[in-house]
């Protein structure tokens, strides 16, 4: 997948301070949940938790100095989910695509 290898690229190439990504690591899941929860069952608390979850993206930007990805194109809103999930693999399982490149 050429296309989603040259999106995450430039995706992690926006991402590189530590706090953005943390705050990206948690703020993505709680948009996610916080979807889930609006358009399933208790909506109040699901917007709660959409809008809490983008303060800690635009808080993560603001640190980093750069607008949020999305301001190049929408599908950053579905590449941002993806390189979260890879992150937190990276984390876990102590792999990362910077160091297989590498070998």
């Amino acid at each position: 997948m050429p296309a989603l290898d040259k999106y995450m690229a430039q995706y992690d190439h926006e991402h590189t301070n530590v706090w953005n990504k943390v705050l990206h690591g948690v703020g993505i899941p709680i948009i996610v949940v916080g979807m889930v929860l609006a358009i399933f069952t208790y909506w109040k608390i699901g917007l709660a938790l959409f809008v809490a979850g983008w303060v800690l993206l635009l808080a993560g930007h603001r640190i980093e100095g750069n607008k949020p990805a999305f301001f190049q194109g929408l599908i950053y809103f579905l590449v941002g989910p993806i390189w979260v999930a890879k992150e937190i693999k990276d984390a876990i399982f102590g792999t990362s695509h910077r160091s297989t490149a590498a070998r």
